[in-house]
């Protein structure tokens, strides 16, 4: 965990500094927000699970096209609470599930701006899962992450929707979801009415966050005379 941070220190750090260094080409950019998130492949729906998202960007503008680099650290999972109250393996369950998933995440995308004010872009990201906490019916039964562990390595496709509203201060409005699963779980029946079946998992996700673009030119706003 130490060391993932330190890495998104770093990294962030290099790309606060391209704005500065390269003054007359590239922009750069500050974030934060939250997530929405949930877990195809579950069998909990909903997006229930609400997380941190901050990070800092690195902007290439060609006309009204732009190439984005960020580093983000994402919070994602999913949450039930109680359903119902049931003995089974032997205790009482009811479950509820709380998953938190903490990522260190690298997201390119190209995005294209329309009259100056609205930005549609997608693209792709690169996960590193640096923590995790799964709890199953309020913890009497251990975690399925004991035995079946998640992959470290999340890729993701993103389409994103941007709008200035204040010069350089935007509201961005993001959907990702994972390319490959994320982990496989065997879901069994309590009464063994039903066999075991299997499920991938996917991490599914919408992002609500402020964007500050740094080193913009701020389009000057027509007056009609």
């Amino acid at each position: 965990m130490k060391n993932e941070l330190k890495y998104l220190l770093i990294v962030s750090l290099l790309l606060a500094l391209s704005s500065p260094l390269s003054a007359q080409r590239f922009k750069g950019a500050v974030m934060g927000g939250m997530n929405l998130s949930q877990v195809d492949g579950d069998e909990v729906y909903g997006y229930k699970r609400v997380g941190g998202h901050f990070g800092l960007a690195a902007i290439l503008p060609i006309k009204k096209w732009d190439i984005t680099l960020e580093t983000i650290f994402n919070q994602k999972g999913a949450y039930e609470g109680a359903q119902y109250l049931d003995s089974a393996f032997g205790t009482v369950i009811n479950g509820k599930y709380d998953l938190r998933l903490n990522y260190v995440e690298i997201p390119v995308l190209a995005h294209y701006t329309d009259r100056d004010r609205f930005t549609a872009g997608a693209g792709f990201s690169y996960g590193r899962l640096v923590s995790l906490n799964e709890i199953e019916h309020d913890g009497v039964i251990p975690p399925y992450s004991d035995t079946v562990e998640f992959r470290k390595n999340d890729f993701n496709v993103l389409v994103d929707l941007q709008i200035r509203i204040w010069k350089r201060l935007k509201f961005n409005a993001r959907f990702s979801y994972s390319i490959f699963p994320i982990r496989e779980r065997t879901f069994y029946s309590l009464y063994s009415i039903n066999p075991p079946h299997d499920r991938k998992q996917y991490n599914h996700m919408l992002t609500f966050r402020l964007v500050y673009v740094i080193n913009e030119k701020v389009p000057e706003r027509k007056v009609k005379q």
